[in-house]
């Protein structure tokens, strides 16, 4: 039985489907799991989110009461000092899944009593690492696991469409580049995926469709079946969740060479950093053409199969498990 706290999927959308779909195989393997949220939304009942039960803040149930019952407690994000503190005062095995390098994020984990420490790419694991060097061994984490995002590419695999798209468009994830892009591009079609944080640059012109947020269900036939080419500018990513998702359906990513895209994406990627407009301008006007789209598509197929996340995840549940006993 795990109890997780966690904040509503709107709040952060890939943290919410990396942490959902690492607990469905906990489900699956007959563990009861519950995601308390920590912040208040529209719902009042609990309710089942793709297979786990979650309960809302609005439900005024006792939280304090499953945690001192649960067999291990599960966080992550601004969620994790309160956890932390209940998992030390009632004696319960606490997991830290870690979604960026931030200081704050290494400095929660190292707060002690942390028995299990998750990160979702290899760079972050060595960042860790060095961070923890600070601290003493009493204080930081007593195991640590890798669990990249998981996504099993046939929930999104499709048929790529013909536009050029990016999910969220706030600046740090690229919407400048972006609305750039479409202005030097006129007669290519572009895709705005609105995000669920942070100001949106979505650009008011005729080769340009703004859709609102996509819940992650969704995604496949709303935007991956109409994305030709992904683009992802973003100034920091730890992992890349959306761009793992497009290389499923064969569709080329062009980004930014963060650690986390470079990892995620490997040779599949198209790394152009994101102040070289003409570098992106020339890359996307290559891809158009038929047989070198054919090549990168390829590529990103074959990169798909390499992330296919059985592996990591069975490690991942037998982790929790033995925390249990």
């Amino acid at each position: 039985m795990a109890y997780v706290h966690a904040m509503p999927p709107q709040h952060n959308a890939g943290a919410e489907h990396m942490l959902i779909s690492m607990l469905r195989p906990l489900v699956e393997r007959g563990h009861d799991v519950q995601v308390w949220l920590s912040r208040y939304g529209r719902a009042v009942e609990p309710y089942a989110y793709r297979g786990v039960q979650v309960v809302p803040l609005e439900a005024r149930l006792d939280f304090s009461a499953a945690a001192r019952h649960a067999d291990v407690l599960v966080s992550h994000l601004e969620c994790v000092p309160a956890l932390s503190a209940l998992a030390r005062g009632y004696g319960r095995p606490m997991v830290v899944v870690c979604h960026n390098t931030h200081r704050p994020t290494f400095r929660d984990a190292a707060a002690g009593g942390t028995a299990l420490a998750v990160y979702n790419s290899r760079w972050m694991e060595r960042e860790a690492e060095l961070f923890f060097a600070e601290y003493p061994q009493s204080v930081r984490p007593a195991r640590e696991l890798v669990v990249r995002p998981p996504v099993f590419a046939e929930n999104y695999a499709t048929e790529p469409g013909e536009a050029i798209t990016l999910i969220n468009c706030n600046p740090e994830k690229g919407g400048r580049v972006f609305e750039a892009l479409a202005r030097r591009m006129p007669d290519q079609r572009f895709l705005a995926v609105r995000g669920a944080y942070g100001e949106q640059v979505l650009p008011d012109l005729p080769n340009v469709e703004v859709v609102d947020h996509v819940d992650g269900a969704d995604m496949r036939d709303q935007v991956y079946a109409r994305t030709k080419v992904l683009l992802m500018p973003s100034s920091y990513e730890s992992w890349g969740r959306a761009g793992v998702e497009a290389l499923a359906s064969g569709i080329p990513v062009v980004a930014h060479p963060t650690p986390g895209l470079c990892e995620s994406l490997g040779d599949a990627g198209i790394f152009v950093n994101r102040n070289d407009l003409d570098g992106y301008e020339a890359v996307l006007r290559r891809l158009l053409e038929p047989d070198e789209y054919k090549l990168a598509s390829a590529r990103a197929l074959a990169r798909s199969a390499q992330l296919a996340p059985t592996d990591e995840l069975a490690a991942w549940c037998d982790a929790v498990e033995s925390l249990a006993t």
